[in-house]
């Protein structure tokens, strides 16, 4: 290599680290900023995480304790609304809200509202309820969601719910008490190929159930 090149690529190093500084410098701000402000915020996220998040879920768990009590006793009033001193459901989920246990409370309430017969009141707490991935809860919150319906008489709704939940499930606990549900008011609305589909569902995928050894009346009864 010449000299005569050897400095030509020199003096291009040169200028190109020259270039480099200069846009740094002019632009340090926002670069700062860029990296900076991305470990900002996910120092922020754990902060936060660690000292609202966690404590919030861990305190809306011991606030509904005293509801969940209520709820197993049986005694749907002050399950919802506590008893002065202890929460109930409805004030979990007010002061509670973005929390799993605030979540659950919406559940526990929707079923308190249907053991008192208030079905519109459940249906609209089903509403709120988001689900939380689990493969029994779920499934039986979109069952009582259809069976509310049903006391309502938006059967129609209710059968449409009732097979949804049964799909969800897919297993021999939900599944079959959902599809024979849902054949009994397919059958009062007079649709009886479709009633025969579930009671068939029931005979041909669940047989560890203990509704098959009794679906073969259902099917007799449906043709």
């Amino acid at each position: 290599m010449s000299k005569k090149h050897a400095k030509k690529q020199v003096n291009e190093f040169d200028e190109t680290l020259a270039a480099s500084r200069s846009f740094f410098e002019k632009n340090k701000k926002a670069i700062l900023w860029g990296g900076g402000g991305l470990l900002a915020i996910i120092i922020i996220a754990l902060l936060v995480h660690q000292f609202y998040i966690t404590p919030r879920n861990n305190k809306a768990n011991e606030s509904i304790f005293y509801a969940e009590q209520a709820f197993m006793d049986g005694n749907y009033e002050k399950a919802l609304n506590g008893d002065g001193a202890n929460m109930g459901f409805l004030n979990v989920i007010d002061e509670y809200k973005n929390t799993k246990a605030g979540n659950l409370a919406c559940l526990y309430a929707a079923k308190c509202y249907a053991a008192t017969e208030k079905y519109q009141e459940a249906i609209d707490m089903l509403n709120k309820f988001d689900g939380c991935g689990d493969e029994m809860i779920s499934p039986a919150a979109t069952a009582l969601k259809g069976n509310c319906y049903a006391e309502l008489g938006e059967n129609e709704k209710a059968a449409e719910l009732l097979l949804k939940a049964a799909n969800e499930a897919d297993n021999n606990t939900i599944s079959p008490t959902c599809l024979l549900q849902a054949g009994q008011i397919l059958e009062f609305l007079g649709q009886k190929e479709k009633a025969l589909d579930c009671y068939n569902q029931i005979k041909n995928k669940y047989q560890q159930s203990s509704l098959y050894y009794e679906i073969d009346k259902y099917i007799e009864g449906c043709k």
